[in-house]
C-alpha cells in the first residue's frame, strides 16, 4: 500500500460520499423542489434550484435557496472530516452540488448589492476547487 505524503503540507482533499438519488432524480426530470423536499440535505438539489430562480430573474430566491444549499454542504464537509479550509475538488462529483451552491451563493450575492459576501465565496471558490471556479465561471 503506498502512502501519500502532501508535500505541500495542507489538509488531503475532502471527498464527500456518493448519493446518487438527488442526481438521477434530478436528471431524470424530477423537479429540483420534489429532490430538496425528498432529499433536504442535498446541496445539488438547492444548488439547481438556485441556478434555475435565477435564471427566471428571481435572484431573492436564488440567494435563498443557494445559502441552503451551501449551508447543507458545509455540514456534510465537517461531516466528512474537513477542518474549514482545505480542497473540495470538483473532479470528485459528489463534491458538485456544494460547489454549485457556493458558486450560486456568490452569484447572487453579488447581484444584490453584498459585495462582501460574493468576494469571501469567491475566494471560498477559488481555495476549495480552481477547477469549479473555472468551470462555473
Amino acid at each position: 500500500m503506498a502512502i501519500h505524503e502532501n508535500l505541500l503540507g495542507g489538509p488531503p482533499p475532502t471527498h464527500l460520499p456518493d448519493d446518487p438519488g438527488p442526481r438521477e432524480l434530478l436528471a431524470a426530470g424530477t423537479a429540483p423542489a420534489d429532490v430538496a423536499a425528498k432529499y433536504p440535505t442535498s446541496s445539488l438539489a438547492w444548488a439547481q434550484l438556485a441556478d434555475d430562480a435565477f435564471e427566471r430573474g428571481s435572484v431573492v430566491e436564488s440567494y435563498a435557496y443557494a445559502r441552503t444549499g451551501y449551508h447543507r454542504g458545509l455540514d456534510a464537509l465537517r461531516r466528512n472530516g474537513w477542518k474549514g479550509h482545505g480542497p473540495v475538488p470538483w473532479e470528485h462529483e459528489p463534491n458538485r452540488g456544494f460547489l454549485r451552491a457556493l458558486h450560486a451563493l456568490a452569484r447572487a450575492a453579488g447581484s444584490i448589492g453584498e459585495q462582501e459576501e460574493y468576494e469571501r465565496c469567491t475566494q471560498f471558490l477559488k481555495d476549495s476547487s480552481p477547477t469549479a471556479a473555472q468551470t462555473l465561471g
